[in-house]
């Protein structure tokens, strides 16, 4: 076979493997679309939760109460949906890779898609619960906190891919370690500024309170960690 005929043959099986990833996406997005505002009402909960008796949320917008529901229930069909889009990319590039790199890709690909959700479900039972009561709480008297349910969208959804990618640190770590991009010595060497860079994004990525800031400071520091001591075992593995 030549190399034109090889390469559309690459390009057909993309072709197909994508299309095959999206129908699961479809798919999954029409059995959650009819629970899309239980869907939305579970999301929201962190915040109801901590509202003064009688609060509630608000749509600004004519279509907000339809749409932003629906984006939910899209997004929920991304999550659910993930092992089958994945084992659709593995089976794509597996047959282009030597043993040994499919022995450590699984393990990265499993791992660093359990560590993203719990990233998400930290955020969501730990983080929100603190961050929506420092903002109920400060709100002046007098004032009734009534969030827009499309800006509580986007805020959820940022603080989701904030914990869900600082989640993903140690896989990041053993990664450029075992690719020999940095040494377990010079990631040691950099520990003070790597903390000192977590507290900054942790400023930025949450509310201005000091405990929202350091629920994610602390375990991307601890993440960070946890990847130093998993790369100097595998070393250590490697050596011995």
């Amino acid at each position: 076979m030549s190399q034109s005929e090889t390469f559309v043959s690459h390009l057909i099986e993309l072709r197909d493997r994508l299309l095959r990833a999206i129908v699961g996406l479809l798919v999954a997005f029409v059995c959650l679309f009819p629970f899309a505002n239980d869907i939305y009402t579970l999301l929201a909960h962190p915040l109801l939760a901590k509202l003064p008796k009688g609060g509630q949320m608000i749509a600004t917008a004519v279509t907000t109460p339809f749409f932003v529901p629906m984006k939910v229930a899209m997004l929920v069909a991304v999550v659910v949906s993930l092992p089958y889009t994945l084992y659709q990319a593995w089976a794509f590039i597996a047959p282009g890779l030597y043993q040994h790199e499919k022995r450590f890709a699984i393990p990265v690909i499993v791992l660093s898609t359990l560590l993203f959700l719990v990233g998400m479900a930290f955020a969501y039972f730990l983080v929100f619960p603190v961050v929506f009561g420092f903002i109920t709480g400060t709100a002046p008297e007098g004032v009734a906190v009534m969030t827009d349910i499309g800006n509580y969208l986007d805020f959820v959804i940022t603080l989701f891919l904030a914990f869900g990618l600082a989640f993903e640190v140690p896989v990041v770590v053993v990664v450029l370690v075992k690719l020999g991009m940095v040494s377990v010595a010079t990631l040691k060497e950099i520990r003070s500024y790597v903390i000192v860079g977590a507290f900054v994004i942790g400023a930025i990525f949450t509310p201005p309170d000091v405990i929202s800031q350091v629920m994610l400071a602390v375990p991307l520091w601890l993440l960070y960690e946890a990847g130093i001591l998993v790369s100097a075992l595998m070393i250590r593995q490697k050596t011995g």
